[in-house]
């Protein structure tokens, strides 16, 4: 613990540990801490099935579930878009070859008290039950309009300009209905809300880009998700970490930022002090530093088949536009099963997400709950959202966000890189930890 580091790390945490990962990639000498004894932080699987039983205050699970070592059970679900940018991270930082992938079976969206597929090309879009004949038309000109545009070629605009016309009249341009709309902005360009129609439109045809260009590396969906679960994930990212030098210390519940004169000058842990220029860390290591700026609710749930109207997909991400059930925030419903060794055979884990708005979140989450149904077992947690109100220019404590209620990994690398360049004092620039001989 007595030397010096360029940055230490608290919680191990997926934000973290790419963070930890990158930067001794990029030569800082790094100590990483976490109070508890395991990796992942927030975001770890659990196994065996008899801890999150304990972790829950639910007794012990029943026989018919199988062997409790079968299971991994995320305690924040997410899926990886296939060429979105945690791929670009592990990828780029070899971290892959530390982990395996399979591609999710299905991307679905609920209209009208319904599940639908979400047209997978411009095929699909003509023959989808989606969406009425005409409609079909208008949202497959749509489609070849986004694949086609380049935001440097303006003939491609075909007379939008992607920086002043917003995405609501980027709608009406192509006669999309309020139905269309909510699939295109929650269930392709996953946005949180409605905000984003009164902006550019040029996010949401970035956003529709990547969905589609995701899609056509796998065809069935275009999300990935690790085996053994999303734990692998951080332990990649340490493992990398160790590789360039990164020390690693766990179990360590005293952990504590030292300060003088309002600036970091190290960490103390099991009365001896680390210093350091700067720290990272999850909120929970600096709540004097952070406001409450929201809750998320979050159900597992143990099923014994899956999801109706899905095709008996082994896998399947289900998006609710928050416009179909009269609230402000969509709801994500992500399934796995035993094929990714997250489960016992003959056994699905479904996760229910959303933003909590009212007193009573686990009503809020009805809806999803009911489309599951029936239920073996559900887990149901409620975390507060906690952001920085320090941006570390001065104190040099570099602090990340809560994992929001999505369904994917897009926002929490953007909370990374933005934290990332904040701390190294510059653009993050993926070619500096690009290794063309990693394939995903």
């Amino acid at each position: 613990m007595d030397e010096e580091y360029d940055v230490i790390v608290l919680g191990t945490g997926l934000k973290e540990c790419i963070i930890s990962g990158m930067m001794s990639v990029m030569g800082k000498k790094v100590l990483h801490i976490d109070r508890n004894s395991y990796y992942g932080g927030e975001s770890a699987s659990i196994t065996p099935l008899e801890d999150i039983y304990k972790k829950f205050g639910m007794g012990t699970p029943a026989e018919k579930l199988g062997r409790g070592r079968d299971w991994n059970i995320d305690l924040i679900p997410k899926f990886l878009m296939a060429n979105g940018q945690l791929v670009k991270l592990l990828v780029g930082t070899g971290v892959t070859r530390y982990l395996e992938f399979k591609c999710v079976e299905g991307s679905y969206v609920f209209k009208g008290g319904k599940v639908y597929k979400v047209p997978a090309d411009e095929k699909e879009a003509l023959t989808t039950s989606l969406m009425g004949l005409f409609e079909k038309r208008r949202f497959r000109k749509f489609l070849i309009f986004v694949t086609e545009f380049d935001l440097e070629n303006p003939k491609t605009w075909q007379g939008v300009d992607p920086k002043q016309t917003t995405a609501s009249k980027l709608y009406e341009k192509f006669g999309l209905d309020n139905n269309t709309a909510d699939v295109t902005g929650h269930a392709l360009a996953l946005h949180l809300n409605e905000a984003y129609k009164n902006e550019p439109c040029l996010d949401l045809i970035n956003r529709v880009k990547l969905y589609y260009e995701s899609l056509a590396r796998y065809l069935k969906s275009p999300y990935l998700y690790p085996l053994y679960g999303l734990g692998e994930l951080p332990q990649g990212f340490a493992r990398l970490s160790a590789i360039y030098g990164g020390t690693y210390m766990l179990d360590r519940p005293d952990a504590e930022i030292v300060y003088e004169d309002g600036k970091v000058v190290g960490v103390k842990a099991q009365g001896e002090v680390a210093k350091c220029k700067m720290v990272v860390c999850d909120p929970s290591y600096a709540t004097d530093k952070c406001k409450t700026v929201g809750k998320v609710i979050r159900a597992i749930c143990i099923l014994d088949h899956p999801i109706k109207d899905t095709k008996d997909s082994l896998s399947t991400q289900i998006i609710i536009p928050q416009n179909q059930v009269n609230r402000t925030h969509d709801i994500y419903i992500s399934m796995i099963s035993a094929t990714h060794f997250v489960a016992a055979k003959g056994h699905y884990l479904a996760i229910v997400s959303t933003t909590v708005e009212t007193s009573n979140p686990e009503e809020e989450i009805r809806v999803a709950l009911d489309l599951i149904s029936p239920i073996e077992q559900k887990f149901v947690s409620v975390s507060e959202l906690k952001e920085p109100t320090d941006d570390g220019s001065t104190s040099k404590v570099f602090i990340t966000k809560s994992y929001d209620a999505t369904s994917h990994f897009e926002t929490t690398c953007a909370d990374v890189i933005q934290v990332f360049e904040r701390a190294y004092g510059g653009k993050f620039d993926y070619d500096k930890v690009q290794n063309t001989d990693h394939e995903m």
